[in-house]
């Protein structure tokens, strides 16, 4: 799948890192470094731009060496780029640790997921098909 992109940043394109990764990691666009206090979020810039097709969103999502490394982490998990979208990339982290942490430019801050969505419409009706399962929630399963 080929996908238009406007990169404004001062890096490389985002790149899948091996031959089987799911997720491209986006890196931080800033002019200088950026300090998340414990508990603070920011949006940061990507300088990247993108044009998907109908039926396709991009999912951004945290990357876990920040997240079990450094506490850092995004605060919309998993947030969505819509295909109608055309506005510069920006993310929401968040550090939900004890110690400041330094956002530098190039820094790897989160990871994109392109996939296929679909579209649906409502029928309304007065009664669900029955399952196993049925109004069983959280913990019913046992796990």
């Amino acid at each position: 799948m080929k996908i238009r992109i406007v990169n404004k940043s001062k890096h490389d394109l985002p790149s899948y890192r091996t031959v089987f990764s799911a997720g491209m990691d986006l890196k931080a666009n800033l002019d200088k470094p950026r300090i998340l206090k414990p508990g603070e979020r920011d949006l940061i810039p990507t300088g990247l731009f993108i044009e998907l097709p109908r039926g396709y969103e991009a999912q951004i999502r945290p990357r876990s060496g920040l997240a079990i490394n450094k506490g850092i982490t995004v605060l919309n998990t998993p947030g969505t780029i819509d295909s109608d979208y055309r506005g510069e990339i920006s993310i929401i982290l968040i550090n939900l640790s004890n110690e400041d942490f330094i956002i530098n430019d190039g820094e790897r801050i989160c990871q994109m997921i392109i996939t296929r969505h679909e579209t649906i419409e409502w029928v309304e009706t007065d009664i669900l098909n029955e399952t196993v399962r049925g109004k069983g929630g959280f913990g019913h399963t046992g796990q």
